[in-house]
């Protein structure tokens, strides 16, 4: 190989090193676009369905059903007062204990014997109105707005320790001015179920939806 020839060679080697190393950097710089640009409509989708996610929390709590509750001699009485767009409502209903004895070191009793007793002063009434045999749950019920309904209700019966007559009186007196704890659970169609808390009192007096709590 000649000078010219060796001169030839090595500026076509030169440049096919430079080609090599600008298409390698322009293959990095194009990689390094495409995941600013992934990054980009990443963040962009997750933006979006934050702020879809929280119009659809806002609207299910504009939705919250407005439900009033009452006792009467021989039944709860529930009514569903709005919001009209929510439409026809199915409401599940499940007395809710004074408070949670699982773990009380109760002499002469076990967790299974207390989880059998409904510790406030009513349940439902076993068999009707699709309670279940223990007069814990009712439902479902089906409500539009506007609507209301009435579920039979019996005094709870008192835990078999409490034996005889002074038993009998004693569960009563304990309960005497305690009001009525509830659950209920509202399910609409197209909509995540609400749970609502309700403590109603005696004497007829209505009382309105409580806490929200999670599903």
């Amino acid at each position: 190989m000649d000078i010219v020839e060796g001169s030839i060679a090595a500026a076509a080697a030169v440049f096919s090193g430079w080609a090599a190393y600008s298409a390698m950097r322009a293959a990095k710089s194009s990689d390094r676009n495409a995941q600013t640009a992934n990054r980009t409509a990443e963040l962009a989708f997750q933006t979006a369905e934050a702020v879809a996610q929280i119009e659809r929390d806002r609207w299910h709590s504009a939705l919250t059903p407005q439900l009033a509750m009452r006792q009467q001699p021989d039944g709860l009485e529930l009514r569903l007062t709005g919001p009209a767009a929510i439409g026809r409502l199915q409401v599940d209903l499940q007395v809710r204990d004074d408070r949670d004895r699982s773990n009380d070191a109760n002499i002469g009793t076990t967790r299974e014997q207390r989880a059998e007793v409904i510790w406030g002063p009513k349940r439902f009434r076993p068999g009707v109105d699709q309670a279940d045999s223990e007069g814990r749950t009712v439902g479902p019920l089906f409500l539009e707005p506007g609507d209301m309904t009435r579920v039979a209700t019996d005094p709870s019966p008192r835990p078999s320790w409490y034996e005889g007559v002074d038993g009998e009186q004693r569960w009563r007196q304990q309960y005497r001015d305690e009001r009525m704890r509830l659950w209920a659970v509202c399910t609409a169609e197209g909509h995540k179920p609400w749970r609502l808390s309700f403590e109603v009192p005696r004497g007829g007096h209505w009382t309105t939806t409580g806490p929200i709590a999670q599903v």
